[in-house]
């Protein structure tokens, strides 16, 4: 199953203007200089401080490869914070967020009708508001259930329902996600 959040970081990542740091030691000095110190950064990726010291001289140069994934991610997490949080804006205020994904998608809709949940391929624009609702919620530390919800939302009002112009009291479940892409 694909995470939202995660999802939602990758597309912010595409904004970036400057490429992310590739060394262990480029990346390690990153999160040391935003963290201020070696200690909270040995916290943060579960190793000693020692550990982390010798990444910042040089005398360690490649790490495990979970240690990899973990540095990597955060520096991720951590790179080019204005750029992202402008990017967020623009698509709160007029951009919107472009949902691309192969989902379960069933509903409730009035009796007589087909409700089975089946995979669909959906390819949908979502207006500037829902945008701002996902971010708001990620930065809240929502959870992916919190953030199914607000897409499942977005998807049901936009696509199903087409803006209230037609199956007007159809609620949309979205789940089993196998592929989701975010742009924004």
């Amino acid at each position: 199953m694909v995470g939202i959040g995660d999802t939602l970081d990758e597309a912010a990542a595409e904004h970036f203007t400057r490429p992310l740091p590739k060394s262990a030691q480029a990346q390690i000095r990153f999160l040391v200089r935003q963290m201020r110190g070696t200690r909270p950064v040995a916290e943060l990726l579960g190793v000693s401080q020692r550990t982390v010291e010798r990444y910042v001289k040089g005398q360690l140069k490649r790490p495990r490869r979970d240690l990899a994934e973990r540095l990597e991610s955060e520096a991720r997490r951590r790179w080019q914070p204005r750029v992202r949080e402008r990017a967020r804006r623009q698509a709160a205020a007029t951009g919107g967020i472009f949902v691309s994904t192969r989902a379960r998608f069933g509903f409730t809709a009035a009796p007589g009708t087909t409700d089975d949940p089946r995979v669909r391929y959906i390819n949908q624009a979502l207006p500037p508001d829902y945008a701002a609702r996902l971010f708001a919620a990620q930065e809240a530390g929502a959870t992916e259930a919190q953030l199914r919800a607000i897409l499942a939302e977005g998807l049901g009002e936009m696509y199903f329902r087409d803006r209230g112009n037609r199956a007007r009291d159809l609620s949309v479940e979205f789940s089993d996600i196998e592929e989701l892409e975010l742009e924004f």
